[in-house]
């Protein structure tokens, strides 16, 4: 198949950037055995801690403290209206990518739940059977055969793969919360995704701190182990028929 010249120039860039982040981790730890994966493990740990100390202080008190207040109702509708708000973005994502039955689920999802879900505080599309696909546009890159390239830890946002961080901005722009021209409401609306986002987290906490003796190793596997569940949409690489 053949692959457009943007993509083809993405992809050589990416590639380019995953070898140099890997070579330039390896040299700077040849005292020890490197982990491909992982090269800059000595500042993705300091990076870690300090997130971790920020999300003791500042987050996790924030995130506890709106689950108790609000309703479970009131959570529930704004974790689908971001929800909604993602599906717009995999839409391109998915149609880039060549993935027929995720961009129109991802269509259908938007236009029932933006409409009949107001404006997607309810998930009606969900309990019609039609399945999320989710898909950033790093992800895209990844079902075109651009490797994600080394782990990194990002200060205040947490782990993410090298070919998330070039492709940020995309992703930031791509979230229509985000081009809101008033500033005070896009900074409330985004203040409000970290928290809704943190929430979900809340429980997988007490889980990590009982079954993990290195926190940080497991995160990062949980992590990449996603990333590559969401790159194969929830599937087994053999089951895919539509990828590229």
């Amino acid at each position: 198949m053949r692959i457009p010249s943007f993509l083809r120039r993405l992809r050589l860039w990416a590639c380019a950037l995953a070898f140099a982040g890997a070579w330039a981790g390896a040299y700077a730890q040849t005292a020890k055995p490197v982990n491909l994966v992982d090269p800059f493990e000595g500042v993705n740990r300091s990076i870690y801690a300090f997130n971790e100390v920020l999300d003791h202080a500042v987050m996790r008190p924030v995130a506890i403290a709106y689950s108790q207040v609000l309703p479970r109702w009131v959570r529930n509708s704004v974790t689908h209206f971001f929800g909604n708000l993602a599906d717009v973005w995999s839409i391109p994502n998915n149609a880039l990518s060549l993935r027929p039955k995720a961009t129109v689920d991802s269509i259908k999802r938007v236009a029932i739940n933006s409409t009949v879900g107001l404006l997607g505080l309810r998930d009606v599309a969900s309990t019609l059977d039609i399945d999320k696909h989710p898909a950033d546009f790093g992800l895209m890159l990844n079902r075109w055969g651009v490797p994600s390239g080394p782990f990194v830890v990002v200060p205040l946002l947490g782990p993410r793969t090298l070919i998330e961080v070039v492709v940020y901005p995309l992703d930031w722009k791509g979230n229509l919360a985000n081009n809101v021209d008033d500033v005070l409401l896009r900074d409330l609306l985004m203040a409000v995704s970290f928290t809704d986002l943190r929430v979900s987290y809340l429980q997988a906490d007490d889980v990590v701190n009982a079954v993990a003796f290195d926190q940080y190793s497991f995160k990062r596997d949980a992590y990449l182990q996603r990333r590559i569940y969401l790159q194969n949409d929830g599937e087994s690489p053999e089951s895919m028929d539509d990828q590229p």
